[in-house]
């Protein structure tokens, strides 16, 4: 009987171990697959690029948009001098014409 209890024991201590073999190979087959995920999987990454391209996009509108009143506020400005000259054009013609008179 000695004999038997010892060759069980051998077979659960065999057993064991292959458990123990089976378990270390699913666990190193696991963190290969996860690694593989990871690594073919860049979702992570392209979605940060895009968030910063959205960024960039954002602020070129902003500057864009800050352009866009500088150039209103010029073109104000630019019309107000065009008025200005006009009315000057218009005195120096006035004045050209009394000094015509005045020299007859």
């Amino acid at each position: 009987m000695a004999a038997g209890a010892d060759a069980q024991a051998r077979y659960g201590q065999s057993v064991k171990g292959l458990l123990s073999e089976k378990v270390s190979t699913c666990t190193t087959d696991v963190i290969a697959l996860t690694k593989q995920i990871l690594k073919g999987s860049r979702s992570s990454e392209l979605l940060g690029q895009a968030a910063r391209n959205m960024v960039m996009q954002e602020d070129s509108i902003l500057h864009s948009e800050d352009s866009l009143r500088k150039m209103a506020i010029i073109t104000t400005h630019l019309q107000y001098q065009q008025e200005a000259i006009q009315k000057n054009v218009e005195l120096s013609t006035n004045l050209q014409d009394q000094l015509k008179h005045l020299l007859k």
